[in-house]
């Protein structure tokens, strides 16, 4: 995977999500070590947008575990159905909040985050088999643009570690 990511200054994000797919894709061509391709993903997705916090949780039966991620330190598990995370995985569908105060049984792991967006990824069988969680510390930072293209990324990055 490249060191660097390039999007144009001044892009919008929809533009600057559209100049990093492909740098994704050609970067993620070649099978890599799972673990490796989530940390890239996260150092990217942090390099070019800012976020607060982007990283992985990977499913381990009843639980998500921390795996590979972009900010401060964060919670090490988060149970099904719980947090924007475990509700994500248990809805199977992309989760945006627009503050996180007000989404029940929110879990803080930074008293700093304010937003939060959350896409399931899926194994080739079918299964959730974790999310991508990213954070800001600005309200209402996530919208449908974010929740398309962070779908394409996070198929992307499964079709790579499946």
């Amino acid at each position: 995977m490249s060191s660097s990511y390039h999007v144009s200054a001044g892009a919008s994000k929809e533009e600057r999500y559209q100049e990093l797919i492909p740098q994704l894709e050609a970067s993620l061509s070649v099978h890599d070590y799972s673990i490796s391709t989530l940390a890239n993903v996260s150092a990217a997705l942090k390099s070019v947008f800012g976020f607060f916090w982007v990283g992985f949780y990977l499913v381990d039966d009843d639980r998500m575990y921390l795996g590979p991620f972009q900010g401060d330190a964060a919670c090490t598990f988060i149970g099904y159905g719980k947090g924007v995370c475990g509700t994500a995985w248990m809805m199977r569908r992309t989760m945006v909040v627009p503050d996180v105060e007000d989404f029940p049984g929110h879990i803080a792991c930074s008293s700093l985050s304010r937003s939060e967006i959350v896409v399931p990824m899926f194994g080739s069988d079918g299964s959730v088999i974790g999310v991508l969680d990213i954070d800001s510390d600005k309200l209402a930072d996530f919208d449908e643009i974010d929740a398309k293209y962070l779908e394409i990324i996070v198929k992307i990055v499964c079709k790579t570690i499946n």
